[in-house]
C-alpha cells in the first residue's frame, strides 16, 4: 500500500477548491517527490528487495468501468470523506455531489458549473471542513474521483488540468473567494514516480472577502488508468501550512490506495 509519507513533501501545497475537479491551485508547485534511493541488495541478504523506483500497478481490464453505473460505483468507492483527512475533519454540503457535475474555467478565469463531457462517466466530489472555533478559522476540503472512459481520457484530463494554471495564475470560484499567485508542476513518466501514473501538484493563496487576509491553499492530482483522484484544501486562520498539506496528502495516498483495490485481479 501506498503510504503518506511517500507524498508529504510533493503535496506540500495540497489542494482544495468549489472549482475545477477536485480543487484548485496553491502558492509555489511541486511534484510527488521521488521515492527514496533504492536500497541496494546485500551480500548478506540475497533476498533483500530493492525500493520501487517507479509505478507498477496495472489495472485488471475486466474490473475497469465500462457503464455509467459502474463508474459511479467506483467513483464513491474511493472518494474521501472527513475520516480520510484527519480527527478534526466533518461532512459538509454537498456532500457528496451528484455524480454529474463538472466544473468549467471560463476564458475570464472564472469557475462555473458545466454538464459532464462525453468522455468521463462518472465525477464525484465529496465536501469536508473543520468548522471554525477556538479562535481558528473554517479550513474547506474537496475530494474528487472521475472515472473517464479511457486512461487517455484521464490523461487529458491531467494536461488540461496544467494548462489552467499557466492560463489564469489567479481564479475565482465563487464571488468573494478567489485563489492568487497559484503555480503548478507535473511530470508524468518519472522514474520517481511511484504512487500514481501520472501527478500533479498545485499551490497558491486562498482569499475569501468575507475572512480577510491570504491563506493556504493547495491541491493535488494523481491518475492511476482511466481514473483521476484529487485532493484540495482552502484554509483559515489559525491552521498551519505542514497539518493543511498533512491532511491533504492523506487523503489523496487513501484514494489512490483505494482505485488500487478497486482495479486489481482478483
Amino acid at each position: 500500500m501506498l503510504t503518506a509519507g511517500l507524498v508529504l513533501a510533493g503535496c506540500s501545497g495540497g489542494g482544495g477548491g468549489d472549482g475545477k475537479p477536485g480543487g484548485g491551485g496553491g502558492g509555489t508547485a511541486s511534484r510527488a517527490p521521488a521515492s527514496p534511493a533504492p536500497a541496494s541488495a546485500s551480500a548478506a541478504d540475497p533476498a533483500a528487495t530493492p525500493a520501487p523506483t517507479a509505478y507498477a500497478f496495472t489495472p485488471d481490464p475486466a474490473r475497469t468501468p465500462k457503464t455509467r453505473a459502474e463508474a459511479e460505483r467506483l467513483a464513491r468507492a474511493v472518494v474521501a470523506g472527513p475520516g480520510a483527512w484527519g480527527p478534526d475533519y466533518v461532512e459538509s454540503e454537498p456532500y457528496p455531489s451528484a455524480g454529474d457535475s463538472w466544473p468549467v474555467l471560463s476564458p475570464t478565469c472564472v469557475w462555473e458549473a458545466g454538464s459532464l463531457p462525453a468522455d468521463v462517466l462518472s465525477s464525484v466530489t465529496a465536501h469536508s471542513e473543520i468548522p471554525a472555533a477556538g479562535g481558528r478559522g473554517r479550513v474547506r476540503v474537496t475530494a474528487t474521483v472521475t472515472v473517464h472512459r479511457t486512461a487517455d481520457d484521464a490523461d487529458w484530463e491531467m494536461s488540461q488540468s496544467l494548462e489552467e494554471v499557466l492560463r489564469c495564475p489567479e481564479q475565482t470560484l465563487r464571488a468573494g473567494e478567489r485563489i492568487v499567485r497559484l503555480m503548478s508542476l507535473g511530470d508524468p513518466g518519472s522514474a520517481g514516480d511511484i504512487v500514481a501514473e501520472d501527478s500533479i501538484n498545485e499551490r497558491g493563496r486562498f482569499v475569501d472577502d468575507a475572512v480577510g487576509g491570504e491563506h493556504y491553499y493547495g491541491w493535488a492530482q494523481g491518475r492511476v488508468g482511466q481514473v483521476t483522484v484529487a485532493a484540495s484544501v482552502r484554509g483559515g486562520p489559525g491552521h498551519t501550512e505542514a497539518d493543511l498539506s498533512t491532511a491533504t496528502a492523506k487523503a489523496w495516498v487513501t484514494m489512490l490506495n483505494r482505485v488500487e483495490s478497486q482495479l486489481k485481479g482478483r
